[in-house]
């Protein structure tokens, strides 16, 4: 069940900053790991996490150093992978099936780390268990059957998200802010662009179910819908560019997800976006850490323009030019709390105290709806309409 997120060379790269030393004190580092509060918790929710790869290494600092977390059982069909972060992070439990997991010792939420193919059926039987739910992306691979288990999960009291949660950074809500006060005049376009050369230590990116749109384009997909609002229709173009790949789990195989695609999304008012995503971008510096500083998504209107420095997952700073201040300005450049792997922690908070994330449910069902509609649109060569909506946190 190896997990993914952006880059996953990234991940085992970038996250050594908080993970690569843990292999060494792992506990030590908890004290360092950004924590969602600083208050002590008047509650602790219990966690049980299925998927001990390479994201789970990078969770488990910020989990561990949450005072709303206690952490109950590791779960990974590899059960070593299982054993070795329970011994790592002293957690009590461990298990190597999701069967295992729910019959297991009691916990309130379940982390879902699991290959993307996999999060479906979890999240599923999860909520089926009576767990509340945080799931990497993405949170379902339809978006009916992702409304099925949100729908199951009200009925029974429960919580489900999904990541990615790029609209809790304070670029996001600098960007946000920036576009309802009219700063731009009238928004006409946005665009976003996610790529590096291919993950190479497992075949599940490549296998059908996978490709670079759920593990890329996901994220500009979110932002530009949170800053745009819902997408109301899509025409996309996807292939596959590389149709084989040596990856570390299965040597050779045929790529059967695309690893190349172009996404044209048309928002309300006029307003047009477009993502592209893809498994064959050369990147300098191997797309090293979060430290690129380069453009990575642009909102243009007619009466001024703001970029996104660094990816949204890993954003610096945005810069700003406008008719009345033409010289390009840099905003939200300061040091922040924000980091990709906060959503787990986020959610067991908003469990223990009420509060509530930016990110939610219908967000994430929403961009799986866009993935599937441009992978319909690709088959069909037609513009495909959207039904699902959301609205953001304030």
């Amino acid at each position: 069940m190896t997990p993914h997120r952006p880059d996953r060379r990234t991940v085992v790269k970038g996250a050594l900053a908080i993970t690569g030393a843990a292999l060494v004190n792992p506990r030590a580092l908890a004290a360092d790991a950004a924590a969602p509060a600083k208050e002590p918790a008047a509650k602790r929710i219990k966690v049980g996490v299925i998927g001990c790869g390479s994201v789970a290494r990078s969770y488990f600092p910020h989990l561990a150093a949450c005072p709303f977390v206690e952490l109950v059982s590791t779960c990974d069909r590899k059960g070593e992978r299982a054993r070795r972060l329970s011994r790592w992070w002293k957690v009590p439990n461990r298990f190597e099936s999701i069967e295992q997991l729910l019959a297991g010792p009691a916990f309130d939420l379940l982390v879902n780390l699991t290959d993307m193919q996999e999060h479906e059926a979890i999240n599923r039987a999860a909520v089926a268990a009576g767990k509340h739910v945080w799931s990497e992306k993405p949170i379902a691979s339809t978006l009916a059957a992702g409304q099925e288990i949100l729908a199951d999960a009200k009925k029974r009291g429960l919580r489900v998200w999904g990541a990615p949660t790029v609209v809790n950074s304070p670029q996001f809500r600098f960007m946000k802010k920036t576009l309802d006060a009219g700063t731009l005049g009238r928004v006409a376009a946005a665009q976003a662009c996610y790529g590096h050369t291919g993950p190479d230590w497992s075949a599940f990116f490549y296998e059908a179910g996978g490709g670079s749109m759920p593990d890329l384009a996901v994220y500009s997909l979110s932002t530009l819908t949170g800053l745009l609002g819902p997408a109301k229709s899509v025409v996309a173009m996807t292939s596959v560019v590389t149709p084989e790949r040596t990856v570390a789990d299965k040597g050779r195989v045929k790529v059967a997800a695309e690893d190349n695609a172009m996404i044209l999304l048309e928002h309300a008012g006029g307003v047009i976006s477009h993502v592209q995503s893809g498994f064959n971008y050369f990147t300098p510096a191997e797309h090293d850490e979060t430290r690129q500083d380069h453009h990575t998504l642009a909102v243009y209107g007619h009466a001024g323009a703001m970029r996104l420095a660094g990816y949204d997952w890993a954003p610096h700073g945005v810069d700003l030019s406008t008719e009345t201040e033409p010289a390009t300005k840099r905003h939200a450049g300061e040091k922040h709390d924000y980091v990709w792997q906060q959503g787990a922690s986020l959610a067991a908070e908003c469990l223990a105290t009420g509060k509530e994330p930016p990110f939610t449910p219908e967000h994430a069902l929403h961009v799986v709806e866009i993935l599937t509609a441009a992978r319909e649109s690709q088959a069909t060569g037609r513009r495909v309409a959207l039904t699902s909506t959301f609205a953001l946190v304030k």
